[in-house]
């Protein structure tokens, strides 16, 4: 029988090098991702929430390699609790941004990878302070996403924008490519 992280490990292999090529030519990108200063995100994408504001609950399971929903609607405005289980083998993340974001975020997490912060079912989180050069670290500490080893639960309250291009993603290098991705439908 065969080895399935090793097999995994392989078809990662093969995606990012498809992805490295699709994505090699220059973008520019409003990214809320490790390069712009953890904490911060794009306001287009919408804003971190108050828990008092909160109007429900959405419960979000990440398998290999697939979310529970491929998409997940609300309105214009609406402040929603996301609570994220990893119930799969592999470290996965839960990502709200525009397609461009995580076509760019996905380079960092490749980074994270090259530099053994990530590994494909362990996060090392004593390398995820390390600095990547331009004072770029790997803490993935962005409150729009939530990145769990296998097992692990986490919680993001998210205030969404008017109007907006949005997906839910796991950026993990292959996951996305894999089709670990999913809709966000705001509705007036």
């Amino acid at each position: 029988m065969p080895n399935v992280k090793s097999n995994f490990l392989t078809r990662i292999a093969v995606s990012t090098a498809i992805a490295g090529v699709l994505l090699s030519a220059p973008l520019a990108f409003a990214s809320p991702g490790h390069g712009q200063g953890h904490g911060s995100v794009a306001p287009e994408i919408g804003a971190p929430g108050n828990a008092a504001d909160v109007t429900r609950t959405i419960k979000v399971v990440m398998e290999d390699n697939f979310f529970d929903a491929e998409t997940i609607e609300v309105r214009a405005g609406e402040t929603i609790l996301f609570q994220i289980e990893n119930k799969g083998e592999f470290v996965h993340e839960f990502n709200i941004g525009t397609a461009a974001m995580h076509a760019s975020h996905q380079k960092e997490m490749m980074m994270m990878m090259e530099h053994g912060a990530l590994d494909v079912d362990k996060i090392h989180m004593d390398m995820m302070k390390m600095d990547m050069g331009n004072g770029m670290t790997m803490e993935h500490d962005d409150p729009n996403s939530v990145l769990l080893e296998p097992g692990q639960t986490a919680e993001i309250i998210w205030t969404f924008p008017a109007d907006a291009e949005l997906e839910f993603a796991c950026n993990v290098p292959g996951h996305y490519e894999s089709g670990m991705m999913g809709r966000v439908h705001l509705k007036s």
